[in-house]
Formats: C-alpha cells, structure tokens, sequence
C-alpha cells in the first residue's frame, strides 16, 4: 500500500496496483512493476547479459562506488551505482552475445576532476600488495596531500578489498593486506585519488593485473596429504582397533575350543575318592 506524501496530487511511496513510488535525491519518483510473458528479443538478450557481467564486477564494490561516483551524481536525481553500471556497461564489456566478458582495463570506478595517478602498478609482497605511482617533482602543493583510494577485485572469487583513504600523493606507494585464500588468485587492480576534505575525487585507473599461481604438482599433492590427514589417521585408527578387537575375539574363540578338546582327551574321575588301609591309592607307593 502507497502514502501519500504531499496530499492528493502529491507523490507517493509504496505500491499501488502496478506502480511503485520512491524518493530518489529529494524528488517522488513513480515506476511501473511488470511481467511478460513474451520471449526476449535478440537486442533485450544482450542487454540483460550485460548487466549480468557488469552487476557481477559492481556488486563486491558497491562502497567503494559510493564515494567513487558521489560528486559525478551530486545535484542529479541519477544513482551512483546506475551512473556506474551505465558507463561500464557501454565500454567495459568485450565480445558478443553470447561469448561476451568483463574488460577489467577499461573499467571505471570513480569519476572527477582531480588530477589522476600517474603510471601505477602492483607487486606482491609476502601477504600485501603493494600500489606505487609516479610523483613528479613539478607537483603542485594542493595535490600533494591527495589521498589514495585503492582497489582490489578477485573475479575468481566474486571478492573485493580495498582502502578508501590509503597514503598520501607524495609518498608514492601503498599497501593493502590480503588474506592468504586469495593470495595466488587472479587479482585486477585500480587507484584513484581524493583530497582532504572529499570536495574532489579523480578518474580511476587501471593499475594492472597479476595472474591466478597455479600449484605446482609437489604443493598440489601436500595440500591433498594436509586435507586427508585427519581422516586417513582417523581410519588408520579405526582400522586398528578393530583388528585388535578381531584378533582378540578369535582368540577367545580359539582358547574355548581348545580348553573343550582338552577335557575330551582327560579320563573322567569320580568326583570323591575315599582312601583306606584296605585300598592303597595305586599311584602312591610306599616310602621305605
């Protein structure tokens, strides 16, 4: 059910029928909610496929896009993230339908006017990575406190990690942690800059990638051990205490079998002998 916000002739928020109403940057904004039932066409094919790589890139980091696309849409009754999807839609996509895919160089994940990163790149170092940049001995003091905003993308892993106030224009490197589960995975890399006081923000740019590491064979066959250990050892365990069990149950077995053998072969006695001077026990002889 909507609510009228403005009496009658104002707009509403909520659903009525097949229409919802929102507020979007201060303004009512109304949209219809519709469903058909028709095939898509080749041109909506395409479109929605897309979106889907393009959601799949933009998702991870929508926080980052928040204050990446802020001052791009300020003043606009545009959303930050339509703003990104919009651009990254129209020139990050490479390929065709149906064979299209993600073209991390050519993507954006900020836009304005500040001064960009000149010729950055990443290396790995231990557990972190590392951004670098150039400083020209020219620049200017006002962009010399920019901080750096940086971003890392794991497509293998629909994962992000990023800074959003990292060091200093001048300082000329930065660098960011990373959890071991994602050290050896594909990474895409990109930096931006913001000053002091978040009035203005750069163009994002491409810093590199650094391709997934493969284990090799050795490593593969440890990490396997690692993982089986537990289990294996378990069963070892089992296995042996049940062959302990085994063995001790047969030997029971065979103990009892033998002890009813053994009073087979044994002559049978009276269970009372009675002695007398009359009837000497026979295997007692007389001491001289």
């Amino acid at each position: 059910m909507g609510n009228l916000q403005n009496g009658l002739f104002g707009g509403f928020v909520g659903r009525v029928g097949n229409l919802v109403g929102y507020m979007l940057n201060g303004k009512n904004v109304i949209r219809t909610i519709g469903h058909t039932g028709k095939p898509l066409s080749p041109a909506r094919k395409i479109n929605c496929d897309r979106m889907k790589i393009i959601n799949g890139f933009l998702q991870p980091i929508i926080p980052f896009l928040k204050l990446g696309f802020k001052l791009k849409v300020h003043g606009t009754d545009r959303n930050y993230y339509n703003e990104a999807v919009s651009y990254n839609k129209k020139h990050a996509v490479a390929g065709e339908y149906p064979n299209a895919t993600m073209d991390y160089s050519k993507a954006k994940i900020s836009m304005g006017s500040l001064l960009k990163a000149e010729n950055p790149q990443i290396q790995v170092l231990d557990t972190e990575i590392e951004f670098s940049w150039d400083v020209p001995a020219e620049l200017s003091w006002r962009n010399r406190t920019d901080r750096a905003m940086v971003l890392l993308c794991f497509p293998g892993h629909s994962d992000a990690r990023y800074c959003l106030s990292g060091a200093q224009r001048q300082e000329g490197k930065h660098r960011i942690p990373i959890p071991l589960y994602l050290l050896n995975e594909r990474i895409e890399a990109y930096i931006s800059f913001i000053n002091d006081d978040g009035s203005e923000i750069s163009d994002s740019v491409y810093a590199g990638s650094i391709a997934k590491k493969e284990a090799l064979p050795e490593e593969k066959a440890i990490d396997s051990a690692d993982n089986q250990e537990p289990i294996v050892a378990q069963g070892i365990k089992t296995s042996r205490k049940r062959s302990a069990q085994a063995k001790t149950s047969s030997k029971t077995i065979l103990q009892s079998k033998n002890k009813v053998k053994l009073r087979s072969k044994l002559p049978s006695f009276p269970e009372t002998i009675s002695l007398s001077p009359d009837h000497p026990d026979p295997d007692i002889s007389e001491s001289d």
